[in-house]
C-alpha cells in the first residue's frame, strides 16, 4: 500500500474472464429489474428466486440449525432472506439492508375524472422526484385492487409490446412562456401530474358529459372485474415504460427506473445466494417505504424485523427468547445499509467535493455518513468499523472508495442506517454510485454492480 490514497478504475484491474462475469451478472439485474418494477413486485422475485436456491419459509421450521435457508415476507412488501450460521443469533448477524420502494407517481384513491373529452388519473408522487421529469414519456401502470367482494386483482399494463401506455401531458413551447417564468421546481405541481387514461366515449352513454370516463370504466369492468369505488381499496403505481438497457457504443452502463434501491437489493440478494456457510447468521434485509421516511408498518421503522429475529432465537432456544437475548442480538450485530451513493456528473461537477465524491466505475462506495449540512439526521460509523471493512475489502481484492452525498451546504439525504444504530449495532453505508438518482430513469456503471455483490459477498461469508 502506497503513502498515498489511489482510486482504481475497475474496468483496469480486472482481466478477461472477470469482465465476462461483469456483463453476465449486469444482464441477470436487468431481468430482476424488468420483474420488480414495484415493491410488491420485487418481494415477488426475490422469493421466486429465493425458492429456486433452497430456501424455506420461516414458517416450516420447527428449530433453527446452521445452514438452514429461511425466508419471511412481511404484507407482500418487505421480505428478509437468512442462512443460518455457526453461531448462536444472540451473538450477532451480518445484516445488509437494502429498499426495495422507489420513486414513482401513485394513483388517488378518487383519481378518476373526465376533462375536456379526455378521461384522465389523479396522482400523488411518492418520494422525492423532479416533477418536471415526470411528463410527456410513456408510462405503465401496476398494482393491486382489493374488490368490495375481498378478491383480489393484479394489474399490470405498458410494458409488455402490445400494452398501451399512460402519458401526462405538457405544455408546447409556443405557448409557455409563462411556465418558463417560473422556478424549474415549480414549473410542474403536483396536482398537474394526471395520467392520460382514455378519450373514447361509451356508446352507450353519447350524450353524457362524463361518457369517456364511463367508457374507461366500462373497460376495466370488463378486463378486471372492477368498478370505480374499488379504486378506494386500491394500490396503484405509475412508473415509466420500458425495459432496463445497457447505455454507451461498449455497455459499460445501465439506464432503468429503480436503481434506487434495487440494484443493492439485487447485489445482495445475490451475495446470501452464495452463502453455504458462515460463523454469524447472513441476513439480507429488504424494506419498504425507505424514500418516505420508512414509516410504516413495512418500513425500516417498525417492530417486523426484530419481532423475527425473536421467533428465529426461539427456533434455535426450544421457545425461549426473553428482551435481553433480542437486545444482544441486535446490539452484537454488524450491518452494511446498502443503499446508492450520488456519482459524480460530469456536466455538474459543482455540487460535489470531487475529493469526497463517487466516480462511476471506481467501484462500491463506502459513505461514512449521509445526513444533512452539519450532519442532520445521519448514522456516523465510527472508525473502528470502518477500518474493518476496509481491510475486508482490501484482503478480498474489492476496489472499493469514499464518498459524501455531495457539497457540505448543497443539500442531503439519509438511509435506513440510524434506525438500526438505534439497536447500538454497528452500521455502515455502503452501495452504488448511481447518476440521475430519483430521474425516472437512473444510471449505474456494470463494474460498480458486480464490486458491490463481491462487496456483500465477502461481508455474509467472510466478516467476523
Amino acid at each position: 500500500m502506497g503513502l498515498s490514497y489511489q482510486r482504481q478504475t475497475v474496468w483496469s484491474k480486472i482481466n478477461e474472464n472477470e469482465r465476462k462475469d461483469v456483463y453476465a451478472f449486469c444482464d441477470d439485474y436487468k431481468a430482476f429489474l424488468d420483474a420488480s418494477k414495484t415493491e410488491r413486485l420485487s418481494v415477488n422475485e426475490i422469493v421466486r428466486r429465493a425458492k429456486e436456491k433452497g430456501f424455506k419459509c420461516a414458517c416450516e421450521f420447527e428449530k433453527l440449525v446452521p445452514g438452514d435457508k429461511v425466508y419471511s415476507v412481511n404484507k407482500n412488501k418487505n421480505v428478509v432472506l437468512a442462512v443460518i450460521g455457526k453461531k448462536g443469533l444472540c451473538e450477532g448477524m451480518n445484516i445488509v439492508g437494502s429498499h426495495i420502494d422507489s420513486p414513482r407517481l401513485d394513483i388517488k384513491q378518487v383519481p378518476l375524472y373526465e376533462e375536456k373529452g379526455v378521461s384522465l388519473l389523479k396522482t400523488h408522487y411518492y418520494g422525492g422526484i423532479r416533477k418536471y421529469q415526470w411528463v410527456a414519456r410513456p408510462l405503465a401502470l401496476y398494482g393491486t385492487v382489493v374488490k368490495a367482494d375481498g378478491s383480489i386483482v393484479e394489474i399490470a399494463i405498458g410494458d409488455k409490446d402490445e400494452d398501451p401506455v399512460f402519458y401526462i401531458t405538457d405544455l408546447l413551447p409556443h405557448l409557455a412562456a409563462k411556465q418558463n417564468d417560473k422556478k424549474l421546481g415549480q414549473a410542474i405541481e403536483g396536482e398537474e401530474l394526471n395520467i392520460l387514461i382514455g378519450g373514447n366515449p361509451s356508446d352507450e352513454a353519447a350524450e353524457d358529459k362524463k361518457a369517456v370516463k364511463l367508457n374507461v370504466l366500462k373497460l376495466l369492468n370488463e378486463k378486471y372485474g372492477i368498478v370505480e369505488e374499488d379504486f378506494v381499496s386500491a394500490e396503484l403505481e405509475a412508473v415509466p415504460a420500458g425495459a432496463a438497457r445497457d447505455v454507451g457504443l461498449d455497455r459499460s452502463f445501465i439506464s432503468a427506473h429503480g436503481h434506487d434501491d434495487r440494484v443493492c437489493a439485487f447485489t445482495s440478494m445475490k451475495g446470501i445466494f452464495e452463502t453455504e456457510s458462515c460463523e454469524k447468521t447472513a441476513v439480507a434485509l429488504f424494506a419498504d417505504k425507505e424514500e418516505i421516511g420508512s414509516v410504516g408498518n413495512t418500513g425500516m421503522a417498525s417492530r417486523y424485523f426484530a419481532n423475527l429475529v425473536a421467533a428465529m432465537i426461539e427456533k434455535q432456544n426450544d421457545g425461549v427468547c426473553t428482551p435481553v437475548m433480542l437486545s444482544k442480538a441486535l446490539a452484537s450485530s454488524s450491518m452494511l445499509s446498502a443503499d446508492v451513493a450520488a456519482g459524480i456528473d460530469p456536466t455538474f461537477p459543482k455540487v460535489h467535493d470531487e475529493l469526497n465524491g463517487a466516480f462511476m466505475g471506481q467501484g462500491t462506495t463506502i459513505v461514512k455518513y449521509t445526513g444533512s449540512r452539519g450532519k442532520g439526521g445521519c448514522s456516523d460509523a465510527n472508525a473502528e468499523f470502518v477500518g474493518r471493512i476496509r481491510k475486508l475489502l482490501n484482503d478480498n481484492n474489492v476496489i472499493w472508495q469514499t464518498s459524501e452525498l455531495g457539497r457540505v451546504d448543497e443539500g442531503g439525504g439519509g438511509t435506513i442506517a440510524y434506525i438500526l444504530a438505534a439497536e447500538n449495532m454497528e452500521v455502515l453505508d455502503l452501495g452504488v454510485p448511481v447518476l440521475s438518482m430519483h430521474a425516472p430513469f437512473e444510471l449505474v456503471s456494470k463494474t460498480d454492480v458486480y464490486m458491490t455483490y463481491r462487496a456483500y459477498k465477502v461481508f455474509y461469508n467472510n466478516f467476523v
